[in-house]
């Protein structure tokens, strides 16, 4: 059976009373789904490695590195962590591997990133820690170019989170060849804790992290610092990029007409906003001063503070608010491909949807600053199911071309139901 699966905003009206978005009124966006590939558990990630392969990299939650090529699953995973993953709740869990990125000139040193929750480092308190985070470097296989060697592993950078969630974890190289790296602000208690650490510029916590890999300081780290990085000066740790960020699930870099690459960063919020920011060296994003476009109240989470000090404080691009089912953005890329003009130059994202995916597309104000202005894309779903389920992760390949990664609602990191969709056109 053929569904037309259409997404549409409570009473026409999405975000005005907090965040003042409004729905662009120009050509619908409607795209139909296609499937790419399935079996997978949770598809948090998909990731073009660049080297011309025609390759596409899907990282799944529970450990695996699986290949598609040609729109199959290789039969054998490219990486298998499995057994170097933090144990997952099968209900609900944050954690897991999360993040794959490829070295700028992967196709001749065969180099790549991963970061993943690992069990708790030795040494460290499991009173005061509930896991380590890695960053690590593999390289691939000397005999086979579709397999990763599992004894590669090179430990650039570890991470003692105290919580379970806001685990962010993902990484990309940018245009500069540095290693960019989002962290959340994962605290133990949210209930009496949110923005212990995403304010702090001596935590590594709640964080965009950018480093150099391409020579090695030893025995202080195994990484440089780029001499641009803003805390050089002593009033933070060296790594930090940039910060006040509650959960960066999902970050992409673009480069603009001017040349200009930018850099998009989606935070996941607590209670009553998401958000998307334009990020610079240096930038304060706000958590937990603000959540979105609204003055937090640590003490009661769903009444605003009338007022709070924004001082330093740099504006998100996208705001909206928790209205119907949206309770957790899915950071998307702006879109450079061919098949679909009508998304050209915008951002494309999603939101989980309590388990029930949407798709949007923000473009910038037609003059001047201001939030960006947001429609829902329309979905036509070859399947049986109503929706797209659970929204995990938005993809790219070389062609610019997108992709989702879903898996069945009402389900952890259990079974086989993840799904990738390549987006396509749709003809009425």
């Amino acid at each position: 059976m053929k569904a037309l699966t259409i997404f549409t905003f409570l009473a026409g009206a999405f975000l005005i009373a907090l965040s003042g978005c409004q729905m662009r009124e120009k050509v619908s966006r409607v795209v139909k789904l296609e499937l790419a590939a399935e079996g997978f558990t949770s598809p948090v990630a998909l990731v073009d490695p660049g080297d011309g392969s025609h390759r596409l990299f899907v990282v799944d939650q529970t450990g695996l590195i699986w290949i598609l090529s040609e729109r199959e699953r290789l039969e054998q995973p490219f990486l298998d962590l499995r057994e170097r993953i933090v144990e997952l709740d099968s209900f609900y869990d944050e954690r897991g591997l999360l993040g794959l990125a490829f070295h700028p000139d992967f196709a001749r040193n065969g180099r790549f990133f991963v970061s993943y929750s690992a069990p708790l480092q030795d040494g460290m308190s499991p009173a005061a820690w509930d896991h380590t985070t890695y960053i690590s470097e593999f390289k691939i296989s000397a005999d086979n170019p579709n397999h990763a060697d599992p004894n590669s592993e090179r430990v650039v950078l570890t991470l003692h989170k105290p919580g379970y969630n806001y685990e962010a974890g993902h990484i990309a190289f940018g245009s500069d060849g540095y290693l960019y790296i989002a962290t959340g602000d994962s605290v133990r208690n949210p209930i009496n804790e949110s923005g212990k650490y995403a304010q702090n510029p001596f935590s590594l916590l709640g964080k965009i992290l950018r480093i150099d890999i391409s020579g090695v300081e030893q025995p202080v780290r195994d990484y440089r610092i780029p001499q641009d990085n803003p805390f050089l000066d002593g009033k933070g740790i060296a790594e930090v990029y940039a910060y006040g960020f509650r959960n960066p699930y999902r970050f992409s870099f673009d480069v603009a007409e001017s040349g200009e690459t930018r850099l998009f960063v989606a935070d996941v919020g607590q209670a009553m906003m998401e958000e998307v920011s334009l990020v610079e060296a240096g930038g304060n994003y706000g958590w937990p001063t603000r959540e979105g476009t609204i003055c937090f109240n640590t003490q009661n989470w769903s009444q605003p503070l009338k007022r709070c000090s924004t001082k330093g404080l740099l504006e998100p691009i996208i705001a909206y608010t928790h209205q119907g089912d949206l309770s957790a953005i899915i950071g998307g890329v702006v879109y450079r491909g061919k098949a679909i003009p009508s998304l050209t130059d915008g951002y494309v994202f999603g939101d989980w949807g309590r388990g029930n995916g949407h798709l949007f597309v923000a473009d910038p104000p037609g003059s001047g600053a201001g939030l960006w202005e947001i429609t829902e894309i329309q979905m036509d779903v070859s399947s049986d199911q109503p929706g797209i389920g659970q929204l995990l992760g938005i993809g790219q390949d070389e062609n610019g071309e997108l992709y989702l990664l879903t898996k069945d609602p009402g389900v952890g990191a259990i079974g086989n139901s993840g799904l990738v969709y390549k987006i396509v056109p749709w003809n009425k």
